[in-house]
């Protein structure tokens, strides 16, 4: 169909408007449509559109009253219609916040309260287009967040055995005594007994050693942590050591982790063949191919990069250890590190935030993350099968004997 030269093409014309217009516009245009939903369900309502004559109508408007939203996109003026009889409030979209926005809109009133500079505090407010909040509002946020985040911290760990855990540590900035340090976020991952995936723990620390480490790790068990077959981490001695002291199991080197340790010993030049070799090792399809690959790369680089060869010979056992698991769960094991795509996540919320003012503010924001991304895992599909699930919660375990038949018994029954 051929159109006309005064027809208008809906997309290009508005991505033309977006191209030239102010930072202001998506604000204001989810404000319009924001402000179209509350009138359309206040006529609901009513039972009768604004100002039509009807014989259904039940109640009528009374002007607005007007209410700051805080959203991703800013703050937002919202115009709740007033009612003549009763009340109106669209619980719906005012009462039901997520909660790492509320934590990160706390952090910032946090920060504020405790004397983060002033040019600071309008930076991080600026960067997340929010307006002003009032101590009163921080305070019962406050209040009702570090209660959602701790009672999601202390849970217990009730539907285990939890056979797959991984574990990491972020390091994030927190001022201390006047001056910025430096501490670890130290965090874990699991798979229960429905195939589910969980987050099982989250702490800080004011360094990642072993102390922090098996605090951290007895905590869980505390709370029920149990069945563990395979921890997956990287090659922290402490970590390594607190593993065998409270879970046992195997424990699997990080591959992503262990990539970057590989990379530090090998040139640079040689890294993207290096790289491609290792990768040849993950790709095989069963435990007998692995270990042939994996001694035929060591081939190639025993004479060309002995640095490399030593450092993945003296590896083996470590980033290896998840052949004696069914190869149908091999990926979920070895492919990244479960928490690394997590740790991205985190990285984009807190990255916003830069200095916490406190290490309850760290909690605050990671916990109410950890907690949504925890529900969200809830309502997906299963991370592993209960059949593959089952033989991996054999491995290791003595195969049951074959019983034969006395022959005095086979005479009788014949």
């Amino acid at each position: 169909m051929t159109v006309a030269p005064h027809d208008i093409d809906p997309a290009r014309f508005l991505h033309e408007h977006l191209a030239q217009a102010s930072p202001d516009l998506l604000r204001e245009m989810l404000t319009s449509f924001i402000n179209a939903l509350l009138s359309g369900d206040v006529d609901q309502v009513c039972g009768a559109s604004y100002g039509a004559v009807s014989s259904d109508r039940t109640n009528r408007r009374n002007g607005y009253r007007h209410r700051d939203f805080d959203t991703r996109a800013g703050t937002l003026d919202v115009a709740i219609p007033k009612l003549r009889s009763g009340t109106y409030f669209p619980e719906w979209l005012l009462e039901r916040r997520r909660r790492a926005e509320a934590a990160l809109t706390t952090v910032v009133a946090t920060s504020y309260l405790l004397g983060v500079s002033t040019r600071r505090m309008e930076d991080l407010v600026q960067s997340l287009g929010i307006t002003g909040l009032s101590k009163s509002q921080v305070s019962e946020m406050a209040k009702d967040l570090d209660e959602q985040v701790e009672q999601f911290r202390t849970r217990p760990l009730d539907a285990g055995p939890y056979t797959f855990v991984a574990a990491d540590a972020l390091t994030m900035k927190v001022r201390e005594g006047g001056r910025v340090v430096k501490v670890a976020v130290l965090l874990a991952t699991g798979v229960n007994a429905e195939g589910y995936r969980e987050i099982l723990g989250v702490q800080t620390s004011s360094i990642e050693d072993g102390a922090g480490w098996l605090t951290f790790w007895r905590d869980m068990v505390a709370r029920g942590l149990g069945g563990v077959k395979l921890v997956t981490s990287d090659a922290h001695a402490g970590l390594v050591a607190a593993i065998g002291a409270t879970v046992g199991g195997s424990w699997q080197r990080c591959r992503t982790h262990y990539a970057a340790n590989l990379m530090s010993v090998t040139p640079k030049s040689s890294w993207p063949w290096v790289k491609t070799l290792l990768q040849t090792v993950f790709d095989q399809p069963d435990k007998e191919s692995v270990h042939a690959q994996f001694d035929r790369v060591l081939d190639a680089l025993e004479h060309k990069l002995p640095k490399s060869f030593a450092h993945l010979e003296g590896a083996r056992e470590e980033i290896l250890s998840f052949t004696v698991f069914p190869k149908e769960i091999w990926k979920q094991i070895w492919s990244n590190n479960p928490t690394e795509r997590l740790n991205r996540e985190i990285r984009r919320r807190t990255d916003v935030v830069g200095i916490f003012p406190n290490r309850d503010s760290i909690i605050r924001l990671v916990g109410a993350v950890l907690a949504e991304q925890h529900d969200e895992w809830v309502e997906q599909r299963r991370y592993l099968s209960l059949e593959a699930l089952a033989k991996a919660h054999r491995v290791g375990e003595p195969e049951p004997e074959e019983v034969t038949p006395d022959p005095d018994y086979r005479a009788l029954t014949a």
